[in-house]
């Protein structure tokens, strides 16, 4: 983050815990990060790392019960996010925050055409007239790629594509210029071919708005050909955070090598069978006093068990500033 600069989201020690009948389950643990105005930051991990939860409890769009923040603190420039009403917090999200989730069809409500869809949060929010927020539906529209966009309005979710309804979804999402706009795997339930056109269209729009995106996915090489800076989560924790090419070029926690080994090679050679990571991420009930990874990991030693690693500066400098790491272990084979 550039010297005296701030950033348009600071996210500090935060903590969300569910109830369960079961006991507590700690989904997220501690979290730190900024996101800086206009870049793309990428959170990766397996399903059930915290990855989503911890983006949802950011603007308050998870159940409570069972949900609970426990601690932290939110900064969405100078407001903290966890210390306004639910009426602030319901302005907040479609104004300055936008989300575009993962499923468009259980997303859009089937009984509404998408004209309703998109114009609700322009009435709402920017309290544009009918026909004011009309002509901003088809800019919205035209602007994610969507032929015919005046007479479009007047269709149904079931009457696109699941490209097309994800487009939609991003309209929507778009409509107010939020300040921050969060994509939850936005991309999976896709085909490649279209999955590429919607890269590809977020690159374009992030050009022309400037805004600061967070992409949340599974795929690294999503990850790798969109982001600026990526996130790795584990357990409900930032395990690893670097410059997109600092990471694929230079790993430093066994899980985040791992996974770049899980990647398929398409250079053509065949030496060895793809790598798949034994084990499954941990159900954590209670707040974590050792490394989550252990069990899974190959290079775990006795402090590993003591002690649940710190994040560190790689090569020196301030934690969440460059490249930093959770991890006893250092690729060089020395503990720290």
């Amino acid at each position: 983050m550039p010297d005296g600069a701030m950033p348009v989201l600071d996210v500090k020690g935060l903590k969300t815990v569910f109830r369960t009948r079961g006991g507590e389950v700690h989904a997220v643990n501690s979290v730190s990060f900024h996101l800086e105005r206009g870049e793309l930051l990428g959170v990766v991990g397996e399903s059930g790392s915290g990855k989503s939860v911890t983006m949802m409890s950011l603007i308050g769009l998870l159940p409570s019960p069972p949900a609970e923040i426990r601690e932290g603190q939110v900064l969405l420039g100078t407001t903290d996010l966890l210390k306004i009403s639910d009426a602030d917090l319901r302005d907040i999200r479609g104004a300055r925050v936008g989300f575009v989730f993962q499923d468009p069809m259980t997303s859009l409500n089937p009984v509404f055409n998408i004209g309703f869809q998109i114009m609700e949060p322009l009435r709402r929010h920017m309290g544009l007239d009918k026909p004011q927020a009309r002509a901003r539906a088809i800019e919205l529209l035209e602007l994610v790629g969507i032929p015919d966009a005046a007479n479009r309005l007047n269709n149904y979710p079931h009457q696109f594509s699941g490209g097309m309804r994800q487009r939609v979804m991003i309209a929507i999402a778009l409509a107010c210029d939020p300040d921050v706009l969060i994509a939850d795997e936005p991309t999976t339930a896709l085909d490649v071919t279209i999955q590429a056109q919607i890269l590809e269209l977020v690159k374009d729009l992030r050009q022309k708005l400037g805004m600061a995106i967070i992409w949340i996915t599974h795929d690294l090489g999503v990850i790798a050909a969109i982001a600026d800076r990526v996130m790795v989560m584990y357990g409900g924790q930032i395990v690893e955070q670097a410059p997109v090419k600092d990471l694929f070029a230079n790993p430093q926690h066994p899980y985040t090598r791992a996974l770049l080994k899980t990647i398929p090679s398409i250079s053509g050679k065949r030496e060895a069978r793809l790598q798949v990571i034994e084990g499954q991420p941990p159900i954590i009930s209670a707040a974590p006093s050792a490394c989550s990874f252990r069990a899974r990991c190959g290079h775990a030693f006795q402090l590993c068990q003591a002690e649940n690693p710190l994040r560190r500066a790689v090569g020196g400098g301030a934690v969440d500033q460059g490249h930093d790491v959770a991890c006893h272990w250092t690729p060089e084979g020395k503990d720290v």
